[in-house]
């Protein structure tokens, strides 16, 4: 940041990479190799946890190279949990391990919002690739219909955590209308509350990727919350909203 350059005061203080709060995680749903390098050369420092959002990978040209530019400039890159599910619901887990292998992936997303799993088959998977790799496992389903009570998420996030989850990710979706929010995108204020109860901020990623939500967070939790499925058009803006310099959250932090 150019904090040198403008000096203005009561601007929160941001953590630098690598760091357990403040991080930011970014959506990846089909970026071409030149704007994954543009991405990672531009705002690397902003960034750090990049998805291959769902199964894209799997058709995405030159991805090793798209891996390596990630990786290169310092930011923490995996596959989307669809994709491990995907493996999962063919019988094929230890030929995802050995793609991880292969392709370099140091870091791995365990979810079951599109497969129907036993929740102690899912803290299973987390053990045997925590052995490994780091694991990011994602806590919520992608149906909206389906309605987990907050004593639910909070029981399933402790587990998983235990089991060998560095953070757990509460699920939005990519639209932000699934999990921790409604059909609407209205927040649903009361779990986020419960499960912050209970559950260190540190150690939750939470998936919003519209400006409303983001805002949502800051508002009440600081710059510091952990943030995910941002577009990656918009990490400077979130950036921004993080340190009151959008209107949205102008005056967050102005007495402070």
């Amino acid at each position: 940041m150019n904090s040198e350059l403008f000096k203005l005061t009561n601007i929160p203080e941001r953590s630098s990479k690598p760091r357990e709060n403040g991080t930011t995680m970014v959506m990846d749903k089909g970026l071409s190799l030149n704007q994954a390098r543009d991405l990672a050369e531009s705002f690397a420092p902003l960034i750090d946890y990049i998805k291959l959002g769902f199964g894209t990978s799997y058709v995405t040209p030159n991805l090793q190279e798209k891996i390596k530019a990630y990786q290169d400039a310092g930011i923490n890159v995996y596959y989307g949990g669809t994709l491990f599910e995907a493996y999962v619901a063919r019988n094929q887990f230890e030929d995802f391990q050995r793609l991880l292998d292969k392709t370099g992936i140091t870091m791995a997303e365990v979810s079951d919002g599109s497969l129907e799993m036993e929740h102690d088959k899912k803290c299973e998977y987390i053990r045997t690739l925590a052995k490994d790799v780091t694991v990011l496992s994602e806590v919520g389903s992608k149906d909206a219909e389906k309605i987990i009570p907050p004593y639910e998420w909070i029981e399933q996030m402790q587990n998983e955590l235990s089991a060998g989850s560095e953070k757990v990710i509460a699920e939005s979706r990519e639209s932000g209308t699934v999990g921790i929010f409604r059909g609407s995108g209205e927040i649903r204020s009361g779990l986020v509350a419960e499960i912050m109860r209970k559950i260190p901020q540190d150690k939750i990623i939470w998936e919003a990727p519209k400006k409303v939500q983001q805002v949502w967070f800051l508002k009440l939790y600081g710059a510091e919350i952990n943030l995910g499925n941002i577009a990656p058009e918009e990490i400077l803006a979130l950036e921004t909203l993080r340190i009151g310099l959008r209107g949205d959250s102008f005056d967050f932090f102005l007495n402070k």
